[in-house]
């Protein structure tokens, strides 16, 4: 009697050790991950690297953010049925005629559920940089995408300088990549400040 009940014991130690691993790997450990990475992002004088994604644009071609290596980046999250998306797309496309030449690149990361409506909206509106669709992997790389846009810029070196959330001045995107693009490639800019913060403060 007494082996049985030991026996059954150590199954069910046995189970629930198996069951809370589980729970860690596929619950406990990816939010805490994904609470790091929030804070990280948002965490003052703090640059994270960029995470590294590949993801397939709506003409079929790989989009790799490797391949962006030394360009001061934006990356952006949009949609073609996103209203404040369509207000700053035109200005997007004309940064990237203007700075090109210097070392700036843009990014879309559509949030579309396909590619027909995106590739409509790319040639209405004269788009002139590649866009990819998102999946579930890069929303959470990038902290989880909950409001549209969401624009990220990126320094020569890799890192995650701004963050942006919601319709923003041109006017602030242009003098944030200014300072990223005076910036000596493979060094952290320690003295860059969004300029969002002081832009909206002035326009209250």
């Amino acid at each position: 009697m007494n082996n049985g009940k030991i026996l059954v014991g150590a199954c069910l130690a046995i189970l629930l050790a198996i069951g809370l691993y589980f729970i860690n790997r596929n619950w406990i450990a990816p939010i805490t991950m994904h609470v790091a990475r929030v804070s990280a992002m948002n965490a003052g004088g703090n640059h994270p690297v960029a995470p590294d994604f590949s993801l397939t644009g709506v003409s079929g071609e790989k989009v790799n953010l490797a391949d962006y290596k030394g360009k001061v980046l934006m990356v952006d999250f949009w949609a073609t049925w996103c209203g404040p998306c369509r207000v700053e797309i035109p200005g997007f496309v004309d940064l990237q005629n203007r700075y090109r030449d210097q070392g700036f690149a843009i990014v879309g990361i559509s949030k579309d559920d396909g590619p027909e409506e995106v590739r409509k909206f790319y040639k209405d509106f004269n788009m002139n940089y590649p866009v990819a669709l998102a999946n579930d992997d890069v929303d959470q790389l990038y902290g989880g995408i909950i409001g549209l846009p969401t624009t990220f810029l990126i320094g020569r070196d890799g890192r995650i300088y701004a963050k942006h959330t919601g319709t923003t001045d041109i006017s602030v995107f242009e003098q944030e990549i200014k300072m990223l693009l005076a910036a000596k490639p493979d060094a952290e800019v320690a003295s860059f400040k969004p300029v969002v913060a002081r832009w909206r403060l002035r326009n209250r």
